[in-house]
């Protein structure tokens, strides 16, 4: 039975060789080979049994594009892309070599900044009772009557949920506002209730610090809010356009990278 291949990324078949004894996932780290089709290659190792995302491995997918990026653009395969062997690596190189080509052109000089943002729950709070009359009226009716009764608690609290709601809405569609114009593209990722925007940004290495300071400037801008910052990241997001592939699928977009 053949081993199953590790994919790490994709790039040109131009691109500068590799660094020797450069090693990948698994214990023992397999070493990183290339596999060329046509014009492009694939960065690529043995697929240990049993892989999970564990630190150490994660660390040595990191590395291998890290090390490889440094030398020209490879379009970053996420954490755990395995295809059953190197035949069907060529293979979907070959098939879909004007897509991986022209997203090496697109992606070449840039790289992926990743913001989430989420409410200050007591800064949110503040400021809906400053802007909403009739949750200010409830919470002083609720207050002088000690409280209030059940039903008048219950009438508050679901009338407090679904204006953050409504406010989690309106900030996601803000914080991507204000920073999309310093960016060269923009990738929603998916929902989470930790989270009321989770934005990918494809960014300009030279154009890094605009970005960054369009972040604080909308840290400032919206101070009931917490932006998280992470990058610059191999640009993920950006090697298939839409929606991510579902996981496990080969030499697409298919597992989260954090």
């Amino acid at each position: 039975m053949s081993t199953s291949t590790y994919v790490y990324g994709i790039a040109a078949a131009s691109h500068p060789s590799l660094p020797k004894q450069l090693s990948g996932v698994g214990d023992p780290p397999r070493p990183v080979r290339v596999l060329t089709a046509g014009d492009l290659a694939a960065l690529v190792s043995d697929a240990p049994e049993g892989l999970r995302p564990k630190r150490r491995d994660l660390l040595a997918h990191q590395a291998v594009l890290a090390e490889a990026g440094a030398a020209g653009c490879v379009l970053p395969m996420r954490f755990g892309s395995v295809a059953p062997d190197d035949d069907t690596v060529t293979g979907v190189l070959a098939e879909r070599a004007d897509h991986y080509k022209e997203r090496l052109r697109a992606l070449d000089g840039k790289v992926e900044y990743n913001v989430k943002a989420v409410h200050d729950e007591e800064a949110v709070l503040h400021r809906l009772l400053s802007e909403n009359p009739e949750i200010r009226a409830m919470t002083e009716a609720n207050r002088q009557a000690g409280g209030g009764s059940y039903e008048e608690r219950l009438r508050l609290g679901e009338s407090v949920v679904a204006a953050v709601k409504a406010r989690e809405a309106e900030d996601a569609t803000e914080v991507r506002a204000a920073l999309e114009p310093a960016a060269a593209a923009v990738s929603v990722g998916p929902e989470s209730t930790g989270w009321l925007a989770n934005l990918s940004f494809l960014v300009e290495r030279a154009t890094a610090e605009r970005f960054m300071a369009a972040v604080e400037e909308t840290r400032k801008a919206f101070p009931h809010l917490e932006l998280r910052l992470n990058g610059p990241l191999p640009p993920y997001s950006f090697v298939e356009p839409g929606p991510a592939k579902p996981a496990g699928s080969v030499l697409g977009a298919d597992a989260a990278e954090e």
